[in-house]
């Protein structure tokens, strides 16, 4: 029986896998990896990131006015959960959630985590991958730009700023920030 040696979109004659299905699998395999996994151990360090953020950074809660206190759904697609972000200044919250029930949220800011964190750090320009759609924005979004804007209004780089919030882990976080660098900026140039 011969085989089918029809080309077909990500995949190269003979049945092997071409580079596009690969990078995607690749760009797939942490949702895969860490579905599984616990998102306990995660909590500490959300919520270590958020009061450095609100220490640090009080006037962003300001700039947010009276989007403060909502919540912001924060979904990177190839990772097995989302982020609840709720900048409230008395109590703000950074935590991890299953992607199931889908928790309550005001806005929603979909991409992958590459893009995502390529726009925190100050790389990539929100406005343009939302044209792109490599970043997807549903519910308020008169509170997306507002958060946006106060991201924007930031002095220093939001990622090395979150780095230092770990003391004495301060430079692992650096190298993983720069590793993180690395690795969705070739996700990004693949595309």
């Amino acid at each position: 029986m011969a085989r089918d040696e029809t080309a077909q979109p990500g995949r190269a004659p003979g049945n092997q896998a071409g580079r596009g299905s690969l990078r995607e699998s690749l760009r797939d395999l942490p949702r895969h990896v860490l579905a599984p996994l616990p998102l306990a151990p995660l909590q500490p360090v959300l919520r270590r990131v958020v009061e450095h953020v609100a220490a640090s950074h009080r006037e962003l809660f300001g700039r947010l006015g009276p989007h403060a206190g909502k919540k912001f759904l924060i979904d990177p697609t190839n990772l097995p959960f989302v982020l609840v972000l709720q900048p409230d200044s008395i109590q703000p919250q950074l935590v991890a959630r299953r992607r199931q029930p889908v928790p309550l949220h005001d806005a929603k800011i979909t991409g992958s985590f590459g893009v995502l964190f390529a726009m925190i750090d100050g790389r990539l320009d929100g406005d343009a991958l939302f044209f792109s759609r490599d970043l997807m924005i549903t519910g308020d979004t008169e509170a997306v730009v507002a958060l946006r804007n106060a991201l924007d209004d930031l002095d220093e780089n939001v990622v090395d700023s979150l780095a230092a919030a770990f003391g004495p882990l301060s430079a692992p976080a650096r190298l993983a920030a720069s590793m993180l660098r690395s690795l969705t900026a070739e996700d990004r140039h693949d595309r």
